[in-house]
């Protein structure tokens, strides 16, 4: 009799679903074990292994003890590198950039006009993963749009078509050698934003056609596994998070290795203000010149533009970030000139954000900032950090009623994959029982 109560809380165990969350980047391979009702129920995470990645799935998969089901996104190879192909610089051109962005790419080079020999030349060095072709509204001009398919051909990568609908038969005529997904306009009238189709577009090429080119693994296993871009799932994550939160957006700011990303997103969209591109109710910046290793210098060179060091703190804060660019693995005993490196990185990147916003996050700012990436989640203290980034003279006012966390058990990109499968509910108790 005594046995019995333990083998009946064994039966109930047994019967929760899990939910595997994978993200797989370019330096580790990061793993959250969610129950299906949202519960955190364990995380691990080992060095990505490149060239087969699924070693680095394998062995994450291995220290939380299975699951019943596996969800993931990547960032590995360096992410979603992207192009976009324009008709006018601060129109057409301007809304396939902030759809990109949103959709978790990395904007590598952005044209508008006809392109010209030398335009395609600038586009090809960029080497990106994929084109997005945009310009005109539907029913408008056409013919910067078809010049620039016919360009296009002669570019080897796949491309998203997200233009003038009434050029669409020709356009895709034209591009019939390269591969194509063409969808709604991005523009479809004059202010008038319309990302979701493009972005399902950019997701849909992302799977099927450029993460199985990047050498990541062997076979279809790993291509067929991922479902999302890293930076996709967090936004989704970040947006499920400004649902939550009716007072103030919710801003996120991401320090990476090599990237700072910024994420911002509200519950309602301000309707009042006339723009010439209506701005999307979340969004994603990425800034590729301020990272803790790669682009430390980057932080620097750009914190001493922007009169953020003086001169002595710069000439010793250079000395550390070009050890930090020439030993990317190298880790500090004292976290003291990290989390400086940092502090500076996410003030940078989120005023960068805030001006591509043009400071708009809702009448009342930030509710919440959330600040995530490996230097935040293992420092013991990041009082300072909030110190530099609430007393800086352009984050001041946006910042003055915000929250500050951080994603100590990396929740955000889980609760997009979630989400992204329709459990907004398990996605919802996840973000509220770890960042509420």
């Amino acid at each position: 009799m005594r046995g019995s109560p333990s083998r009946a809380r064994a039966r109930v165990v047994c019967t929760v679903m899990t939910v595997l969350c994978l993200d797989v980047g370019s330096t580790w391979t990061k793993g959250a074990l969610v129950s299906s009702s949202g519960d955190l129920l364990g995380t691990a995470q080992r060095p990505t292994s490149p060239p087969e990645v699924l070693d680095g799935v394998t062995a994450v998969t291995g220290a939380l003890g299975g699951a019943d089901e596996v969800l993931a996104c990547s960032s590995a190879g360096g992410g979603l590198r992207l192009a976009v192909v324009g008709q006018e610089r601060l129109v057409s051109a301007e809304a396939g950039y902030r759809v990109a962005l949103s959709a978790g790419a990395k904007v590598v080079h952005v044209s508008a006009g006809p392109l010209d020999g030398a335009g395609v030349r600038a586009l090809r060095a960029a080497a990106p993963d994929l084109v997005l072709l945009v310009g005109g509204t539907d029913g408008g001009d056409r013919t910067v749009l078809l010049h620039n398919a016919a360009k296009l051909a002669r570019v080897a990568c796949p491309i998203v078509l997200a233009g003038n609908v009434e050029a669409r038969s020709a356009a895709l005529d034209l591009l019939a050698a390269r591969t194509v997904v063409a969808t709604d306009n991005v523009l479809p009238d004059v202010g008038e934003l319309a990302p979701g189709p493009a972005r399902r577009a950019i997701r849909e090429v992302f799977l099927r056609h450029v993460i199985g080119g990047k050498g990541l693994s062997r076979g279809t296993a790993f291509r067929d596994l991922v479902q999302a871009v890293t930076p996709d799932a967090v936004l989704r994550g970040v947006s499920r998070l400004a649902a939550q939160d009716r007072e103030g957006a919710v801003l996120v700011v991401d320090v990476g290795g090599a990237t700072t990303d910024v994420y911002s997103a509200v519950s309602t969209v301000d309707e009042g203000v006339e723009r010439t591109v209506a701005l999307p109710p979340d969004r994603r910046t990425v800034e590729g010149d301020l990272g803790m290793r790669w682009s430390a210098p980057g932080i620097v060179a750009e914190a001493v533009a922007e009169k953020l060091v003086d001169k002595a703190e710069a000439v010793a804060l250079h000395q550390e970030a070009a050890h930090r660019a020439a030993n990317v693995t190298w880790l500090s005993d004292d976290p003291t000139v990290d989390l400086r490196l940092a502090a500076l990185a996410a003030v940078l990147a989120t005023r960068r954000h805030l001006r591509l916003v043009d400071g708009r996050l809702g009448p009342q700012g930030a509710g919440r900032l959330v600040l995530s990436g490996g230097v935040f989640r293992h420092a013991p203290d990041v009082a300072e950090v909030e110190r530099t980034l609430r007393a800086d003279p352009f984050l001041r006012p946006v910042l003055k009623s915000a929250t500050i966390t951080v994603d100590h058990d990396y929740v955000l990109a889980p609760a997009g994959l979630l989400t992204d499968t329709g459990r907004t509910e398990a996605a919802d108790r996840l973000l509220s029982a770890h960042l509420g």
